[in-house]
């Protein structure tokens, strides 16, 4: 065999080595390696099996081909479990082990091939693996209902999330409310084949747990999307997404503040003159298309060169700093407070009703500039006048409008200073209507005019009313129903609020005397205090005597006031709210977080209740929750106080709330506020909403 087999077998670029024992062959191996072994079973002096046990145990990659004259099954399973190739049972044709030497030398070759294309792809793949994982950038792949299959270690410091917390997320889930739409276009053209990619700009969600703000509370991002489509279907299917996301929120940051300083004033961060022009041109226009109504006003310090001149320029800078914030607080979301330069500003109102709205801002202007700035210099009283135009009855450009409130400011500078005036007010009809309401409402109590609507506390835990919110509304007979943000302030002018506020408190304490008789004891009603009221010094005696009048337990009473109606005079306010609650009274705080919000003065006053006003309660939606609202019901536990939410008009705003541990609720999710035989039905039937 060992003179024969290299014959017949013998090829270009075949070698041969012959051993004839298995000592022989043993060490043969150990010297060098083989293709190809061709083991005769039955050695002198020992089988084959020792070979393949020795190649087994050294990890040898040669292949073999046992060659063996025995007749039993056995030997020929010991040899293909022992590691062999093959097996060639004697005698043997000689096309018969040219076959099996041919077929075991290409597997082998094959196999070498694959082992060596498997130790690339690896090499490939760990250099792959580095780049990605070690990218500075957030690389994704989506599948194709959106949802991320993949996610480099830049998801934790990028978004504050760890992997395995998005994988199988939608990533819709990331994108900011107003990237919404316009990034599931883009997914869905990539999914449809109509698009080969994109690149955009756009804002993906942060962890916010431990940080202080909203400023880091999502990441901007350039997007860069590329579609994975499976060409053996249709060669355009999408079957999901690969997408590269690179963090530009600094550059954004630069860009924004490049663009804020070209707009805006360096000393009080307000508007500037060329922005200002911008924003009423466009303002402008817009009335122009919706035939609206908008105000300007023109406001200009009184006698500011003289405290200027007195105090130095550094006080001068530091009450125009203050006086602009103090301005901007009087203002609404949408209004526009500029600075010209100087001691002037300008002011914006969009989208006004009638000029009656924008007096009513002048007052609150005045108003807030009662109390004295306190400066490095000391205390300083520092008064504006205010010049008003309206669109289109004063001006139909910025310009003429601009200027016709200037001349209107020098009026008011010529009168006295300290106040305000539209342009050519002797022909303003709103100022005659302003007066035939306050002439109407001498009589409104004589004639019946004025009702108590209810608007019902609903407890979710409870399942059932718990307090109503007393109302006060004018049914006027020219003019319907009038709701009190419009008359409340033409009494407060007048001098009768007064006497509307005691009217109020005897018909609600006479209506809650008979839901006491009807059987309902444990119900509380809210009624409101204004500032009016708040400053009288006999307030807690007269509330006292008309609820022992009615015979109403003060506990059954909550009075709301608001902040700001407690800073005006600190001391006063915290012994009025003292002796209300020894009274036995609760006194919650109407509309809070929307003014002042100090956690000293929770600690001063002993009120008994925080009221969520409904702005707040408005940006309940989608998977976040308001952070002040948070902040809100972590202070009332903190206080030990009860909390009620305000301006509850859905359902998923009503659970977000009950899981953020507020429990009673009012808003028109459950029921508007409506006259007395309606809230009785509420005693009876509890609202919609209440129940699950």
């Amino acid at each position: 065999m060992r003179r024969t087999l290299p014959q017949v077998l013998a090829l270009p670029g075949r070698q041969f080595d012959a051993c004839g024992t298995v000592a022989e062959t043993l060490a043969r191996l150990a010297e060098q390696n083989y293709e190809l072994i061709l083991l005769d079973y039955r050695l002198p002096d020992g089988t084959g099996l020792v070979v393949l046990d020795w190649l087994s145990r050294h990890r040898r990659e040669e292949a073999v081909i046992m060659i063996s004259g025995e007749d039993a099954i056995d030997a020929a399973i010991g040899a293909l479990r022992g590691g062999a190739d093959d097996f060639v049972r004697k005698p043997y044709h000689v096309a018969q082990i040219q076959r099996a030497v041919h077929s075991v030398l290409h597997r082998t070759a094959l196999e070498r091939a694959n082992r060596a294309m498997s130790q690339r792809l690896r090499a490939s793949e760990r250099l792959h693996r580095y780049l990605v994982e070690s990218s500075p950038d957030l690389i994704f792949t989506l599948d194709a209902e959106g949802r991320f299959s993949y996610l480099n270690p830049r998801a934790d410091e990028l978004l504050g999330l760890s992997r395995s917390q998005l994988l199988k997320r939608p990533f819709m889930l990331l994108v900011m409310p107003e990237d919404q739409d316009r990034m599931q276009g883009l997914l869905q053209a990539c999914r449809d084949g109509q698009s080969s990619g994109f690149n955009v700009e756009l804002r993906l969600r942060r962890n916010r747990h431990g940080l202080a703000d909203d400023e880091h509370a999502f990441v901007t991002v350039a997007l860069n999307g590329v579609p994975m489509t499976n060409a053996e279907q249709d060669g355009n299917s999408g079957i999901g997404l690969y997408g590269v996301a690179r963090d530009i929120s600094e550059r954004k940051r630069a860009e924004e503040i490049i663009t804020f300083q070209a707009y805006h004033d360096q000393l009080t961060r307000l508007p500037n003159r060329v922005l200002f022009r911008d924003r009423l041109e466009l303002a402008v226009a817009q009335a122009q298309r919706r035939a609206g109504t908008l105000a300007v006003m023109f406001i200009d310090v009184d006698r500011f060169k003289r405290i200027n001149d007195t105090y130095g320029h550094a006080v001068g800078d530091a009450l125009l700093r203050n006086l602009a914030e103090r301005l901007g607080k009087t203002l609404r979301r949408g209004d526009t407070l500029a600075r010209l330069g100087g001691d002037e500003f300008t002011v914006l109102l969009p989208d006004i009703g009638c000029a009656e709205d924008a007096q009513t801002i002048a007052r609150k202007i005045v108003d807030a500039l009662s109390a004295p700035f306190m400066l490095s210099a000391g205390p300083i009283r520092a008064s504006v006048s205010i010049g008003i135009a309206l669109y289109p009855r004063d001006g139909r450009s910025a310009e003429d409008l601009t200027r016709h409130a200037d001349v209107a400011m020098y009026k008011v500078k010529r009168s006295g200073k300290n106040g305000f005036r539209f342009f050519d007010t002797e022909l303003d009809s709103h100022h005659r209507q302003r007066v035939s309401l306050e002439n109407d409402l001498h009589g409104a109590i004589e004639r019946a005019e004025l009702a108590l609507y209810f608007q019902p506390q609903v407890s979710l835990a409870q399942r059932r009313v718990v307090g109503m919110e007393a109302l006060l509304r004018w049914n006027h007979p020219l003019h319907g129903q009038i709701g009190p943000a419009t008359f409340v302030p033409v009494a407060e002018e007048a001098g009768m609020i007064g006497a509307l506020s005691r009217w109020v408190l005897h018909q609600a304490c006479r209506q809650l005397a008979l839901w006491r008789q009807a059987g309902h004891l444990d119900l509380r009603l809210s009624l409101n205090l204004s500032p009016h009221d708040f400053g009288q010094p006999e307030m807690v005696e007269d509330i006292l005597s008309i609820v022992e009048q009615h015979r109403i337990p003060p506990n059954r009473l909550e009075l709301e006031i608001t902040e700001s109606m407690m800073m005006q005079d600190a001391c006063a306010a915290t012994t009025k709210v003292r002796t209300l609650r020894e009274a036995g009274f609760g006194v919650a705080i109407d509309d809070f977080g929307t003014g002042y919000s100090s956690l000293s003065y929770l600690q001063q006053f002993p009120v008994s209740c925080l009221k969520i006003d409904r702005s707040f309660v408005r940006e309940l939606h989608g998977p976040t929750i308001n952070p002040i609202i948070s902040a809100i019901t972590g202070i009332a536990r903190g206080f030990g106080l009860q909390l009620i939410a305000e301006g509850v008009e859905q359902a998923e705003q009503a659970q977000m709330l009950r899981a953020l541990g507020c429990d009673i609720m009012q808003g028109y999710h459950f029921a508007p506020p409506a006259a007395t035989a309606e809230a009785e039905r509420w005693l009876r039937h509890p609202p919609k909403g209440v129940m699950p």
